[in-house]
């Protein structure tokens, strides 16, 4: 039998794997919208870092390897802002995306800071992630014109405080 994928937090060991990762996975959205500067592919590791730092991060693993992350964070007024979800293209389609983000849901309403709601965005071409984020209960609350090209739609679910494992123990599907 092949190797599980884990889903724990991220540590800043880590940021390197997921900057590449990163860099990988948003070549698609960058086509789609004809835009090769968009943040994820001009993030530096030092920017990536920051961001571990102030918020919280998930990784999947594949053994060593770092097939999956997302990143969120509490604001002041209760909402957690989730963002950058990426999956290695060779394990899309498989439930990754889903598992990754539940688990910083989970991740976010454990955290301390109470959580009303959860909120992120995606291009409003990016109908693979639009699915994903409706399926999961997100529902369109805007969308924000960036350029001639790009639209940005901004989803929202309630907070329920999520109650499967933490994730700071290591959670495995085979």
């Amino acid at each position: 039998m092949g190797k599980s994928v884990t889903i724990t937090p991220a540590t800043n060991d880590d940021a390197e794997q997921v900057l590449k990762l990163q860099y990988l996975c948003y070549q698609a959205e960058a086509a789609l919208y004809g835009d090769y500067r968009i943040p994820p592919l001009t993030e530096t590791l030092d920017e990536l870092r920051a961001e571990f730092d102030r918020g919280a991060a998930v990784v999947a693993r594949l053994g060593d390897e770092v097939v999956g992350a997302v990143r969120g964070a509490v604001g002041e007024n209760g909402t957690a802002v989730i963002g950058r979800l990426i999956v290695h293209p060779r394990l899309q389609g498989h439930g990754l995306g889903a598992r990754l983000l539940l688990a910083m849901e989970v991740r976010l309403a454990e955290g301390g800071a109470p959580v009303k709601r959860f909120q992120l965005f995606t291009g409003h071409r990016s109908e693979a992630n639009l699915r994903l984020y409706r399926r999961l209960g997100y529902e369109p609350v805007g969308t924000e014109k960036v350029s001639a090209r790009l639209s940005l739609v901004t989803l929202e679910k309630a907070s329920q405080n999520p109650a499967p494992p933490a994730v700071s123990s290591a959670t495995t599907a085979r």
